[in-house]
């Protein structure tokens, strides 16, 4: 949620009215009832339980029940901008609104989805890319014919302040591990695009550096027994993610509780070279944990071994960590002047809603 919190709360900072719109899902009345009661308790830490809208993909009336709790889009659809980060919305929905924004979040992904026909992307009026590369000329990937204006992910510096960290702390990561993720090269081999292929490089690392690795992931307790095994016997500390992540706030405290990051990057952003960075990364920085990511791909402005080091193989992630931690608190003042710097949650909205408004 929190990929989604930082721009709400970004917004919020730049002094818009800000609403979260949510799709209905099917289900009963009462499942539907019980995800929008979960839903505004995870909001309400930030203001947000009563700022949420609804909305049915076949443009139906809310159910009686639930629209006695929340309102449903026509209430909002008069708002300046729709800022959509949700590929599924439908044209009907975002014809609704004034202006519409998109913000890809998975740069060149989305591009190949979209252009292998696994969904349509309704019409907006701008279309925005955490990819630095998206729309380039020397991208490794299609633009679909659309005019992308780069944009850095952000993070609500107010929401994540430095946080010292606990010794002894490990580096760690929040993250997906079988998501029956593939992609489709050109001649038309599938390949796992799992961060489970991404991590089975370095699947040795705790072996040769001398900090503490943790991966927060959701292992299924029969079939992924093996990997768990795997990873323990290799020296990677485990940790069940529903466990320590399972709210924004849980997700906060465990992030908060890391000495830094270590993360490796999907298949797909070392294949298409998009610059990405994680929206977890910045919260990382922000936090004033130095980051240890996979390399994405040149970058106009992402550093190497400042605060964010960025490894392409296993003995520069160990050489990365082992910096990281040699001088730990230069590299947390510099994680937190990156994130204050280029990721600003309240800078980046005003430079988005300059550019969407006009």
């Amino acid at each position: 949620m929190w990929a989604y919190l930082n721009w709400c709360l970004g917004l919020q900072e730049s002094g818009c009215e800000t609403w979260w719109l949510e799709e209905l899902e099917a289900g009963s009345p009462t499942e539907q009832k019980q995800r929008l009661a979960a839903l505004k308790t995870r909001l309400a830490p930030f203001g947000m339980a009563n700022r949420i809208a609804l909305w049915n993909k076949d443009d139906k009336p809310l159910p009686p029940a639930l629209a006695a709790e929340c309102p449903g889009v026509e209430s909002v659809c008069g708002a300046e901008l729709l800022l959509n980060l949700n590929y599924g919305t439908t044209a009907g929905v975002i014809g609704r609104f004034r202006r519409s924004a998109l913000i890809d979040i998975d740069p060149g992904l989305l591009q190949t989805w979209v252009t292998q026909g696994d969904f349509c992307l309704a019409p907006h009026d701008l279309y925005f890319s955490i990819g630095e590369t998206v729309g380039q000329p020397d991208a490794k990937f299609p633009d679909l014919g659309l005019d992308w204006r780069y944009t850095p992910p952000c993070v609500a510096l107010r929401h994540w302040p430095v946080v010292p960290a606990p010794a002894p702390a490990p580096f760690t990561t929040i993250t997906h591990w079988h998501s029956l993720d593939w992609l489709q090269d050109d001649a038309g081999e599938f390949q796992s695009n799992e961060k489970r292929t991404g991590f089975l490089p370095f699947v040795d690392l705790p072996r040769w550096t001398s900090q503490i690795l943790e991966l927060a992931l959701h292992l299924r307790e029969k079939e992924d027994a093996a990997d768990r095994r795997m990873l323990e016997d290799h020296g990677w500390r485990v940790q069940e993610s529903w466990a320590v992540a399972s709210t924004p706030c849980d997700y906060q405290r465990y992030i908060q509780g890391s000495l830094g990051e270590f993360s490796c990057a999907k298949p797909s952003c070392i294949q298409f070279q998009n610059a990405w960075i994680s929206d977890r990364t910045l919260c990382y920085l922000a936090s004033g944990k130095p980051a240890v990511v996979q390399h994405t791909g040149p970058s106009r402005f992402l550093p190497e071994e400042q605060g964010l080091f960025r490894f392409r193989d296993p003995a520069a992630a160990v050489r990365a960590l082992e910096a990281a931690a040699a001088d730990y608190d230069r590299h947390s003042r510099l994680a937190r002047q990156l994130a204050e710097e280029y990721f600003d949650a309240k800078k980046v909205c005003k430079r988005l809603l300059e550019q969407a408004l006009t």
